[in-house]
């Protein structure tokens, strides 16, 4: 099957690094992403894998659950996991799903065949608490994710659920937001006690209401 935006991620039983897990049961009502990997014991995950890892405590603040994905089996992710703590100085405390028989890749579409025919690719969701998807990102195999921006775009949805704004280009967490052109400009004045900054009439900017 094809996921897209807005779709309802599906629920799972999977074997993991660290037991069977529940998709649903695990994230509970939880933000969550989810990101497979072509394989075990390959260069570009372990950095990722290791980077992630030392995010933990931002995505606990952001109340997000991790989970990873690769096509190999728990014996091999437990070892793997091993060589991400030792080589990346880190500790991987998050679930690594194996999925040898592909059950799970194919669910979500992560194998792409006219990339490999047996790897997945490297591809990122962010699932909220409702269980709906709000992003997905693919990248190749070779080319390693940037995190950074995953927690990027996370604040962003994060910010627009509880508010009616809209982020910018490169918008970083603490900038002024964008007020949607649903809103009148009278109505926004109102909405947005800190103020608003008009551009043009559908172009208008108010500082981060939540900071």
């Amino acid at each position: 099957m094809s996921i897209k935006l807005g779709d309802t991620a599906p629920n799972f039983q999977a074997e993991s690094s660290v037991g069977d897990i529940n998709f649903y049961n695990y994230l509970g009502d939880s933000w969550g992403i989810l990101f497979s990997h072509p394989a075990d014991y390959t260069p570009v995950c372990t950095t990722e894998l290791g980077y992630t890892a030392k995010l933990q405590s931002e995505f606990d603040k952001r109340g997000t659950k991790v989970i990873a994905l690769s096509v190999d089996g728990v014996e091999d992710h437990q070892n793997w996991v091993k060589d991400i703590n030792e080589t990346q100085n880190t500790h991987v405390l998050f679930p690594i799903i194996a999925d040898k028989d592909r059950k799970v890749s194919e669910l979500y579409d992560f194998i792409h065949p006219n990339a490999s025919a047996t790897a997945t690719v490297r591809s990122l969701l962010i699932i909220d608490p409702s269980k709906k998807v709000r992003l997905i990102i693919t990248y190749p195999a070779s080319t390693g994710r940037n995190f950074d921006e995953i927690l990027r775009v996370l604040d962003s949805l994060q910010l627009v659920d509880n508010y009616r704004v809209a982020t910018p280009v490169n918008w970083e967490n603490g900038e002024d937001v964008i007020i949607p052109p649903t809103i009148s400009t009278e109505e926004a004045r109102e909405i947005f006690p800190k103020g608003v900054t008009e551009i043009k009439p559908y172009l208008r900017y108010t500082p981060q209401p939540n900071t």
